[in-house]
């Protein structure tokens, strides 16, 4: 059920905000705070939105909610246990897993790329891309390998995490967020990369950036989410001055992009949950409304948010 604020005369009007769609449930040990990054997939006529609640030690695990969209976003059903929790002591993901995206492969398989936590010794946090994999159509997801797809190089030598992969053509394409350098102990800078697949487990890079900062002030380029929609490449991405909010690019090959930042894009409002920070936003598109989902203040501690439009 939604909690529906009075969003009448807001910036941004271009989206019409709905409010909180799904919150975080107390009762579930591993899910006591947060529902961060939704992370869609299709299932028949319904949609599988993957989240990250956190426990009591801030430890992030996966699980997931089925909406529909198309009956007044009713929740469906919620996962009562976690498909993925955090990894092995000393792997990249020993304090905790947050989902990226979800794709079926063409071998038949459906792929969980996913963000893996680990603290730092020098700097806070140290973030890297895994895999995650299901023979199953979702039901369970066992890992592709202990260690991350995207890991530090010699073209990558900061954090390579947030993968979002598109099928295009003959191979698989990867965006994902990549570390341009550590101002100080607390504060990374990253943009946006792409990379290269034959088969969505092995991935070439060649440190190609394809969407940069656009001035000095600007720290953060967050969670890619890219489509290819009416022969258009576009994307939706978490940009941080101060606080984040969602902006919009486009591209005609997904190589070449052009930031959009007036337009499709979804700022911090002056209600509740969203009044200093929007960002992680995924876009559906219905028969009637194209959906935003998106988090708000502190990374989605309250839940997950709804905004749509019409074609």
């Amino acid at each position: 059920m939604l909690d529906k604020f009075d969003y009448s005369g807001v910036i941004n009007t271009e989206w019409e905000r709905l409010g909180l769609v799904f919150a975080p449930n107390h009762r579930f040990k591993w899910s006591l705070t947060h529902a961060m990054l939704p992370t869609p997939l299709k299932v028949g006529s319904i949609y599988r939105i993957f989240y990250s609640g956190r426990n009591q030690f801030n430890q992030s695990s996966i699980g997931w909610f089925d909406i529909d969209l198309e009956n007044n976003c009713k929740i469906v059903e919620v996962s009562k246990t976690p498909i993925l929790e955090k990894g092995e002591l000393g792997c990249f993901d020993d304090s905790g897993v947050s989902p990226s995206c979800v794709i079926k492969l063409r071998n038949g398989e459906l792929a969980l790329y996913y963000i893996g936590w680990n603290p730092g010794s020098t700097t806070r946090v140290n973030l890297f891309g895994g895999l995650a994999i299901s023979k199953d159509e979702g039901k369970s997801f066992i890992r592709w390998s202990k260690a991350p797809i995207l890991e530090r190089n010699k073209l990558d030598p900061y954090i390579n995490t947030a993968p979002w992969v598109v099928e295009f053509n003959d191979e698989y394409r990867m965006y994902y967020v990549s570390g341009s350098e550590w101002v100080d102990k607390d504060s990374p800078r990253y943009n946006i990369k792409v990379a290269s697949s034959q088969d969505g487990y092995e991935w070439e890079r060649l440190g190609k950036v394809v969407l940069d900062f656009s001035t000095v002030n600007e720290t953060a380029l967050a969670r890619p989410f890219v489509i290819f929609d009416q022969g258009i490449w576009k994307m939706w991405v978490s940009s941080r001055v101060k606080n984040y909010s969602i902006i919009y690019a486009e591209s005609l090959n997904g190589l070449d992009w052009t930031r959009k930042d007036g337009s499709n894009c979804l700022k911090p409002s002056n209600f509740d949950y969203e009044n200093t920070m929007t960002e992680y936003g995924v876009v559906i598109k219905g028969s009637e409304f194209s959906w935003l989902l998106y988090n708000g203040n502190n990374y989605g501690k309250d839940g997950i948010l709804i905004a749509r439009k019409k074609h």
